[in-house]
């Protein structure tokens, strides 16, 4: 600071002015991190101590378990075996009229998406004379608007929307289901 030529008050130069606030930023902004350290530490250690707590009061109250099991986070859950499908000779009966056939064989693999159907291999005229396989009805055939086509229809390219493989698979919800032919 040096002395004022008029006044012969103490006056700050024009650098040291800017040094002071600089380093007062300096200052606020090391307390301002460390504040925000601070901060955040304490929420971690909230949180994780409000998820003991809940984790605690779910098991006390109920049972209530994740859908990992009792398998811990950081260990590897064993994914259970997928059953297979378990196909007949011949085919189901059908249970109501106008009923998409199952598939009587199995599909795993099949690539149908927008590019490629792999039932039409075996399915679709002429290749099904070939093949021995049962041909897709002709209302396949027939467009939205009821022209008829050369090709498979785009709203019936996705053959299991409709048809679902068969299996003797156990009923996963109950079933009360009746074909109106046994009803008497």
């Amino acid at each position: 600071m040096k002395p004022n030529s008029r006044n012969g008050k103490l006056h700050e130069t024009p650098n040291e002015g800017r040094v002071t606030v600089y380093k007062m930023i300096k200052r606020y902004s090391k307390l301002t991190a460390l504040g925000t350290l601070a901060v955040l530490s304490l929420t971690a250690v909230a949180a994780l101590s409000l998820q003991v707590t809940e984790e605690a009061v779910a098991q006390q109250a109920g049972g209530v378990q994740s859908l990992r099991g009792e398998v811990e986070i950081p260990d590897e859950n064993i994914a259970p075996d997928q059953p297979r499908q378990d196909t007949q000779p011949g085919s189901f009966a059908r249970s109501y009229r106008q009923q998409p056939p199952l598939i009587p064989h199995k599909i795993d693999g099949y690539q149908i998406d927008r590019a490629a159907n792999q039932c039409m291999q075996c399915h679709d005229w002429p290749y099904n004379v070939d093949q021995q396989a049962p041909k897709i009805s002709e209302t396949h055939y027939i467009d939205r608007d009821g022209v008829a086509l050369d090709r498979v229809s785009p709203r019936r390219w996705f053959c299991t929307q409709c048809h679902a493989p068969q299996s003797n698979a156990k009923e996963l919800v109950r079933n009360d289901f009746k074909s109106s032919l046994d009803l008497e």
